[in-house]
């Protein structure tokens, strides 16, 4: 009885227990409605990519072939956009294009950011 309660004292001043609940919940899925634009030609000039969808948290991030690009938010949660560099549409080809929004902090860290549909740029 002494060892469980010298336990429970000892979790509670460690913040052990589950009276701690510092930390931001995971949001939920974002979806991606429209790319503007859609496409490029091919060798041409680098351009900003606006992102047009729903359920964008605050810190979603624009994902260009599989690579994170800087973004900004211009409409709260439906609106996103980023920099797309000349480098990424060198050559022809269709690109995927999607959205990751944040995971959770805190005592929510074991919740993933996730992930919306995916929607192809095409580089002509």
């Amino acid at each position: 009885m002494k060892t469980m309660l010298v336990l429970l004292l000892t979790m509670s001043a460690l913040g052990c227990g589950y009276g701690s609940h510092s930390g931001t919940m995971a949001a939920g899925a974002p979806a991606v409605a429209q790319l503007m634009p859609n496409t490029a030609t091919a060798g041409g000039m680098g351009f900003t990519l606006t992102v047009n969808g729903s359920n964008f948290a605050g810190g979603a991030v624009v994902y260009w072939n599989g690579t994170a690009r800087s973004t900004t938010m211009t409409v709260a949660g439906t609106q996103l956009t980023a920099m797309i560099a000349a480098a990424d549409i060198a050559t022809a080809g269709t690109i995927p294009v999607y959205v990751r929004n944040p995971g959770g902090t805190g005592i929510y860290m074991n919740q993933g950011g996730q992930n919306s549909n995916m929607m192809n740029f095409m580089v002509k």
